[in-house]
C-alpha cells in the first residue's frame, strides 16, 4: 500500500491536446531550420574569408610578369606575293618566326595609308557606314587572321574560325607546334579552352579544353569565349574534372612555358606606339633599316627592357610608312626609336624580304637584349608533348619491330613454294608481229646474249622472204 501511495503522490502532468503537440513540433522544426541556415551562412562566410586570405597570400607570393617582346610587321608584304598560296605561306613564315623567338605580341600595321590606297586603287575596304575612318586593308586583315588561326590550338579552331577565303590555303602552312598546343594525353596543368553552351550550376560553366569530356570551371562565363584554365587534381569520389579560370599570363609567369602570342592591328605607324597593350607602353623601341647603325657595334646585354618593341618595314622601308602617316610630323624615322639598327650590314642582295629580316634581326639581337624579368626555368619535358609526339605514344623502334613481326607471321603462314610461271596464251597470227616474236624467242633461248646484226641466220632470211611474199 505504501508503494501505491508513493506512486499516487507524484504530480501528474496536465493532458496536452493534439493541436498543441503539433504546434510544438512545428516550432521545433522551424528552430532546427533556422539553426541549419545560420550554420550554412557561417560556413559560407568562413570559406569566402579563407578564399580571400588565400588570394591575398597568392598575390603576395606571385611572381612578377616576365618581360615581353613585341614585333610590328606591315600588312603590305602580302601584296607583293604572286598568288594566294604564296600570300598564305608568307604569313605562315611570320608566325613560325614569332614562335621560334618567343614573341608575345605581333602587331600588323598599315604602312600605305588611306589616301594612298584610294589613289592607287589597291585593296581598300570601307566600314559599314561607308566612311574611311577605322578601315582595315584586306592585306593587313588577312595577315592578322592567318596569324590568329595558326596560334589557336587545333581543337579550338572550329569554334573561332569559320570558313573564309583568307584561310583557304591555311592547310598548306607549317604548324607552329607551340607548348600550349597540347595533345589529349598531355598532363600539363594549364590548358586553353572554349566555354560550352551546356547547362551547369549557378556560378559555374563547362569548357572544352581538348579532353574527352568537358571540364567544370568555377566561373559563369558567356558561351563561345576562349579561356585559360588550371586543371585541378582529380578526386576519387567525383566523376567530373574540375578547373579554375586563370589569366593567360599565368602559365608563362608560373612555369616559364611560352604560351603563344597576341595579334593587334594598327591603322598607321603612329598607332603602334599610342595604342599599346601594356599600361606603361613600350620602354624600349628598335627600328630596323638598311640605313641604320651596325647592329654588331651594339654592346652585348646592353639593351635592358621590360616591354620591347621591334618594328620592321615593308617594300619601301619605314621611310615610306612615315611619309604616309599624317599624325607624325618628323621626317627621319630614326627619331621615332631608341635604336635604329641595320641587322645585316654586308648583304649580298639589294633587298631583304620582311619575313627574312625578321629571322635575321631576332637572331642578331638575341645577344644584345637583357630582360628585366626573365622567364622561370623549369623542367617540364615529361608533361609537355615533344616534337616527335603525334598523339600516339609509339617510338620508331616499336614500329620497326611490328613490321618485322608481321613479315615473320606472313612467312610462317605461307610456306615457300616455287614461283608458278603464267601459262602462255596462244593468240592469232599477226604478220606484223612475227619478227618481234621470233626475236624474243631467240633472246630467251640464248639467255639475253647479244647477237651481231651483220651475221643474220638462214631462218630469218627465209622468214623475211615469206613476209615479203605476202604483200605481192
Amino acid at each position: 500500500m505504501s508503494e501505491v501511495a508513493s506512486r499516487n503522490d507524484k504530480p501528474t502532468e496536465p493532458h496536452k491536446s493534439w493541436k498543441k503537440i503539433n504546434e510544438e513540433r512545428k516550432a521545433l522544426k522551424r528552430q532546427r531550420k533556422q539553426d541549419k541556415a545560420l550554420k550554412e551562412l557561417q560556413k559560407a562566410q568562413e570559406t569566402e574569408a579563407d578564399k580571400e586570405a588565400a588570394k591575398a597570400k597568392s598575390l603576395e607570393k606571385s611572381k612578377p610578369n616576365p618581360s615581353t617582346v613585341s614585333i610590328a610587321v606591315p600588312g603590305s608584304i602580302l601584296e607583293n606575293a604572286q598568288s594566294a598560296e604564296l600570300r598564305a605561306y608568307v604569313a605562315g613564315q611570320i608566325a613560325r618566326a614569332a614562335c621560334i623567338f618567343r614573341v608575345n605580341e605581333v602587331i600588323v600595321f598599315d604602312d600605305v595609308g588611306v589616301a594612298t590606297a584610294r589613289e592607287t586603287k589597291r585593296s581598300y575596304e570601307q566600314d559599314t557606314e561607308g566612311s574611311g575612318t577605322g578601315t582595315v586593308r584586306s592585306s593587313s586583315l588577312q595577315l592578322a587572321r592567318i596569324l590568329q588561326y595558326l596560334e589557336c590550338p587545333q581543337y579550338l579552331r572550329k569554334y573561332f574560325f569559320p570558313l573564309h577565303k583568307d584561310l583557304k590555303y591555311s592547310g598548306l602552312l607549317n604548324p607552329l607546334d607551340t607548348p600550349h598546343h597540347l595533345r589529349q594525353q598531355s598532363k600539363f596543368r594549364y590548358r586553353e579552352g572554349v566555354v560550352c553552351d551546356k547547362q551547369a550550376k549557378e556560378g559555374q560553366s563547362y569548357a572544352n579544353v581538348g579532353l574527352l569530356n568537358d571540364v567544370l570551371i568555377d566561373k559563369a562565363i558567356q558561351p563561345g569565349v576562349r579561356v585559360t584554365v588550371k586543371m585541378e587534381p582529380t578526386s576519387e569520389g567525383s566523376r567530373k574534372q574540375r578547373a579554375s579560370l586563370v589569366s593567360p599570363d599565368e602559365p608563362r609567369r608560373e612555369t616559364g612555358v611560352y604560351w603563344g602570342y597576341q595579334v593587334r592591328i594598327a591603322h598607321s605607324l603612329s598607332e603602334i606606339f599610342t595604342k599599346s597593350s601594356y599600361a606603361g607602353g613600350y620602354d624600349l623601341t628598335v627600328g630596323t633599316s638598311d640605313r641604320g647603325a651596325n647592329v654588331q657595334q651594339v654592346p652585348s646585354k646592353s639593351l635592358s627592357y621590360n616591354h620591347l618593341l621591334i618594328v620592321f618595314g615593308g617594300l619601301q622601308g619605314l621611310e615610306e610608312a612615315l611619309a604616309n602617316d599624317d599624325k607624325l610630323t618628323v621626317d627621319d624615322p630614326e627619331l621615332l626609336f631608341d635604336h635604329y639598327v641595320n641587322v645585316l650590314p654586308k648583304q649580298g642582295s639589294r633587298t631583304i624580304r620582311t619575313e627574312e629580316a625578321l629571322l635575321i634581326a631576332m637572331a642578331a639581337l638575341q645577344d644584345k637584349l637583357q630582360p628585366q624579368a626573365d622567364d622561370v626555368e623549369t623542367d617540364l619535358s615529361d608533361l609537355l608533348p615533344r616534337s616527335e609526339d603525334t598523339g600516339v605514344t609509339m617510338t620508331r623502334d616499336v614500329l620497326v619491330s611490328k613490321k618485322k613481326k608481321r613479315k615473320a607471321e606472313d612467312k610462317t603462314e605461307a610456306p615457300d613454294e616455287p614461283p608458278v610461271k603464267p601459262a602462255k596464251v596462244s593468240l592469232p597470227t599477226n604478220p606484223f608481229c612475227e619478227r618481234v616474236a621470233e626475236k624474243e624467242a631467240t633472246m630467251e633461248q640464248e639467255e639475253f646474249e647479244v647477237v651481231s646484226a651483220a651475221a643474220p641466220t638462214a631462218t630469218s632470211a627465209t622468214s623475211n622472204a615469206e613476209d615479203l611474199s605476202r604483200f605481192d
